[in-house]
């Protein structure tokens, strides 16, 4: 199931959001700039890689925490590819505008950069030595698809389901994100349960998904949400 759009109104202008889709596309226009070592080099130099993290907490002699944890965050800004890019800038775009409706500017920052740690986290714990970097904003904006399915589980959902045959249908929010995390915790499981996995390898951070999605869920309780503000053209009469 791919989302299109939502039919969930918003008050305020997402300014936050509208910055977070910008950097990140210019980020990956950058790194298209750079030839295939270039390239490379700065992935493994600004992703976020299990190894150096933990190495780090066990005192590597080569290793330093902070900048491990520096990576944490530059990491989410990073992207493999084109579809990787827009498949991530385009669930932000549709479900990261309603949260930062619903938390104010800064509180909304505070959340997608806490959940994008949270993802990180649950990431490292199920890949303690791998030395491939991890990248993309996709941790991030799993918490936000949490967020979203915990504060508009009625919201329509326009999506595409391609069965055969390319089929559009309206479909309510908790059922296309819970799909989505169903998915993607089975998924994680199953590369978790496979005997022949090498954590040398590359692959989808199913675990991220999963753990920035619980992270939102959590943390958009503990987040307080702005006071209303109604524009004049939002006002009905009560009749």
């Amino acid at each position: 199931m791919i989302p299109l759009k939502d039919d969930t109104p918003r008050l305020t202008t997402p300014y936050i959001n509208y910055f977070l889709v910008a950097l990140n596309t210019a980020i990956f226009l950058f790194q298209q700039l750079l030839d295939r070592p270039a390239h490379d080099a700065f992935l493994y130099q600004f992703g976020m890689v299990p190894a150096r993290v933990t190495g780090a907490l066990h005192g590597a002699p080569d290793a330093s925490l902070g900048l491990g944890v520096l990576t944490i965050f530059t990491s989410m800004f990073l992207h493999a590819n084109w579809l990787h890019l827009i498949s991530n800038m385009w669930a932000l775009w549709i479900f990261g505008d309603n949260i930062e409706d619903h938390l104010g500017h800064f509180r909304y920052l505070l959340f997608y950069f806490g959940t994008g740690l949270a993802a990180s986290l649950l990431h490292i714990a199920f890949n303690f030595g791998a030395q491939i970097p991890s990248v993309g904003a996709s941790g991030a904006i799993a918490g936000v698809m949490g967020a979203y399915f915990l504060l508009y589980p009625s919201a329509r959902v326009l999506t595409l389901i391609p069965f055969f045959i390319i089929y559009f249908t309206w479909l309510p929010a908790w059922l296309v994100l819970g799909y989505w995390f169903v998915a993607q915790f089975l998924a994680g499981a199953a590369t978790s349960l496979t005997s022949a996995r090498d954590a040398s390898q590359g692959g989808i951070a199913f675990w991220a998904h999963v753990g920035g999605f619980i992270a939102g869920l959590a943390l958009i309780k503990l987040f307080p949400a702005q006071p209303r503000r109604y524009r004049y053209t939002d006002w009905r009469p009560v009749r």
